[in-house]
């Protein structure tokens, strides 16, 4: 009996299994809308056997946007578009269909990873951006504007506003971007974070801005609907946050009413190298998971299906995200599974791909 391949219940959420398709980017949107490549590179991915699917990070506000191309939630057109993405995907299939709302911060308005990934010229389009404190993310990087108060209760209320929009387009769940620098999480760490006011300074003060923005979400999302947050386990960096911090960030977490955590880990500031290996997160979320009792979910290098399903197994952690292994494979899973010795069921159209109807000795290939 295969425990990555139980299910699991979130609130009023059941997923047939524990394999969550990680939020990536796909930098493809027009405009912020989901278009061409989302409904095959999500189509695809819907029907791979995972028990649930992140849409990739949306910005919550125009200038949070990473690139041009990244998706938003911030206008009628963009939850109109995505309503009838969501609605072809649960027709494809019985997966559960979250969302990751993001404001990119000082990682703001850049070029996409294939045209170099620096940041975006005046002149060629890029947009002023903000962070707590004015601290470039690199040395090609714009210098972010210090947000101010009013600034920040202008970006509170559009994250609450975009998870209505998410509501409104039939997420069954929402999850924040706490991670990889981005806004919140460079409120987080004092890396990015030098303010001297009520913002900044120690740990609770840094957390304040991020706990605002849960609070608010929470508010505008269904109570009896998962909230997540993904975040890092630590940075990585020369007097960044360390595992210790995230304890503390994930208990407040939780007492803000978030339902799971996904641990991740990286990119607080150019060039932070972190020591990955398959499964290297495991450990710092199950210590999440024992201290805090919050569901946890983990990515990290797991795309061998028996660690995958040994740190669910052991009670590490709840679900595990796979990510980069599902854009090479969308059918991760439905192998996964088999090779765990679970026959997941195949969508009928290509029920006879699978290996009980053809592969092994006694296969007969015609009618």
């Amino acid at each position: 009996m295969s425990t990555l391949f139980s299910p699991l219940q979130i609130k009023s959420m059941h997923l047939s299994n524990r394999v969550f398709v990680a939020p990536m980017c796909q930098y493809s949107g027009v405009d912020g809308k989901v278009g061409d490549w989302h409904w095959q590179h999500l189509g695809a991915l819907a029907i791979g056997g995972a028990g649930a699917i992140t849409i990739e990070s949306t910005a919550v506000l125009p200038e949070g946007r990473i690139t041009r191309g990244c998706l938003g939630l911030y206008d009628d057109e963009q939850t109109v578009a995505l309503a009838v993405m969501v609605g072809y995907l649960r027709r494809l299939s019985p997966i559960r269909i979250g969302l990751q709302l993001n404001h990119g911060g000082r990682k703001a308005s850049c070029h996409e990873p294939w045209r170099g990934g620096e940041g975006l010229a005046s002149d060629a389009g890029g947009w002023d951006i903000v962070g707590p404190s004015p601290i470039a993310f690199g040395k090609n990087r714009a210098m972010p504007q210090e947000l101010d108060t009013a600034g920040m209760e202008r970006i509170a209320a559009a994250f609450a506003s975009a998870a209505r929009r998410a509501g409104h387009a039939g997420l069954d769940y929402v999850e924040l971007h706490m991670a990889h620098g981005y806004l919140l999480h460079s409120f987080l760490s004092p890396v990015s974070n030098r303010r001297s006011d009520e913002f900044g300074g120690s740990l609770a003060k840094r957390m304040r801005f991020p706990l605002e923005v849960v609070a608010r979400v929470r508010a505008a999302w269904p109570e009896n609907k998962p909230l997540g947050v993904r975040l890092n386990c630590r940075d990585w960096h020369e007097g960044g946050l360390e595992f210790a911090d995230t304890l503390a960030v994930c208990a407040a977490l939780k007492a803000a009413g978030v339902d799971f955590v996904c641990i991740s880990a990286g990119a607080i500031a150019e060039g932070v190298r972190i020591p990955a290996a398959p499964g290297y997160l495991v450990e710092f979320a199950a210590q999440v998971r024992a201290q805090t009792g919050l569901l946890t979910r983990v990515v990290g290098l797991l795309d061998d299906p028996v660690m995958a399903e040994a740190a669910v197994a052991a009670g590490h952690v709840d679900g595990v995200a796979i990510g980069r292994a599902m854009l090479y494979d969308p059918r991760w899973a439905l192998k996964a599974a088999r090779q765990l010795g679970v026959n997941l069921p195949f969508p009928s159209q290509y029920m006879l791909c699978s290996p009980q109807y053809w592969s092994g000795p006694s296969v007969s290939l015609g009618k």
